[in-house]
């Protein structure tokens, strides 16, 4: 297991324990439950669709989607300061009543 760091940023703690566990990319299943895709039929659409989050390529004579670890820890950190965020005003707002 990697041992985290407080002080630094959330997206290098992420890749870090991606990286550990995938290596500098995933793909496949762990792709797709990684970004957080229900289903293999959810993460198609999304393919299809070309609505995934990250930039997602193919590698010649490999079978599947690949997505570079640095990339999903990066869209991961933006979500994660996203939802504070938004958070942040209620409770401030709350505190003052």
């Amino acid at each position: 297991m990697t041992e985290f760091k407080f002080d630094e940023p959330l997206a290098t703690l992420l890749e870090r324990e991606l990286t550990s566990r995938f290596g500098p990319m995933v793909s496949n299943d762990n792709l797709r439950i990684t970004l957080g895709y229900a289903s293999k039929e959810a993460f198609r659409q999304a393919i299809s669709r070309k609505t995934v989050p990250v930039p997602i390529f193919d590698i010649e004579n490999r079978r599947g989607k690949f997505a570079l670890v640095k990339d999903i820890a990066v869209w991961l950190a933006a979500q994660r300061e996203r939802a504070t965020l938004s958070v942040l005003p209620t409770l401030t707002e709350g505190e003052s009543s």
